[in-house]
């Protein structure tokens, strides 16, 4: 089982000619993720990576099924890009860009509630289920498959936390990079919830930081759900002066309860187990299934 990506979606690349969508589709072929086809505008017609190249969205869930698609436009076009993806039917929409206007994420957000697709992103790393698919920009040699599910904001501290947890003997479901943008498509809770409901995956790692209220939301779900599955946790942000934004456009103290220290507390208070070093995710993870 998986989350949101596995061997028969059907991948998409929009902005597929461009030098990031170029490079980044070639590693996701290279890792055997069935891309089928990409979007460029003015394009269509063409073969690029020796795939299909379309115009509309439209035209490529007509002609290959795609039901994924990724996204590599730049920020002033990228809002448009999400909501065609969304609007042509796919289901999974992955915005690797950085940069988008909030206030055209205002917009995407309440256009693709009325949707029925999932966005992660924008801003992530994308999402991975070792063996099957590599939707995003990470690298997949570090992942590995295995029964612990990933949720986080940051993309480094993906690729930490599952090489820690490779390197302890275990592997990985699907790690999801939410992204670190103030509005984001799937939150840390509906993350968390996904993998909390796939049958294969028997702890999740959530890292999170500063800034919002999207951690604690996850945590206290947890409780409320019954802590079915173990939960570890690391925020990142320990040492962030207030006021200030750190990396990314989401991670600013905004109050007291956006800090690291008060987040940790409560996810300690709904019963997560909460590291207080990324360096010692791995360690934890094997604590708790041991």
């Amino acid at each position: 089982m998986s989350v949101l990506v596995n061997k028969n979606s059907n991948i998409i690349v929009q902005g597929f000619t461009g030098s990031e969508g170029t490079f980044h589709a070639g590693q996701m072929i290279e890792y055997g993720t069935n891309v089928v086809g990409g979007v460029t505008p003015g394009k269509g017609g063409q073969t690029h990576l020796d795939k299909p190249v379309f115009n509309t969205v439209q035209e490529a869930v007509e002609k290959v099924a795609a039901d994924t698609s990724i996204i590599f436009v730049p920020p002033a076009f990228a809002a448009d890009a999400i909501m065609e993806a969304a609007e042509a039917g796919i289901k999974v929409i992955i915005c690797i860009t950085e940069g988008i206007p909030v206030g055209d994420m205002v917009k995407v957000k309440a256009y693709i509630e009325t949707k029925d697709c999932t966005l992660v992103g924008p801003n992530c790393p994308g999402v991975i289920t070792p063996g099957e698919a590599k939707v995003g920009i990470m690298p997949g040699f570090i992942f590995k498959k295995g029964n612990v599910g990933i949720v986080s904001k940051s993309g480094t501290l993906t690729y930490e936390a599952a090489d820690q947890v490779v390197k302890q003997g275990y592997g990985i479901t699907t790690a999801i990079g939410i992204g670190g943008d103030p509005i984001i498509g799937t939150t840390t809770k509906e993350a968390v919830e996904l993998l909390m409901n796939d049958d294969d995956t028997e702890c999740i790692v959530m890292i999170g930081e500063i800034g919002g209220q999207l951690e604690a939301e996850a945590a206290k779900w947890v409780k409320e759900s019954g802590n079915k599955k173990p939960v570890v946790g690391f925020i990142a942000g320990q040492t962030a002066p207030k006021g200030r934004t750190m990396g990314h456009a989401g991670a600013i103290v905004g109050g007291e309860d956006d800090t690291a220290q008060a987040k940790m507390e409560i996810l300690r208070a709904n019963g997560v187990h909460v590291v207080d070093s990324p360096a010692k995710i791995g360690v934890k993870v094997a604590e708790v299934l041991g």
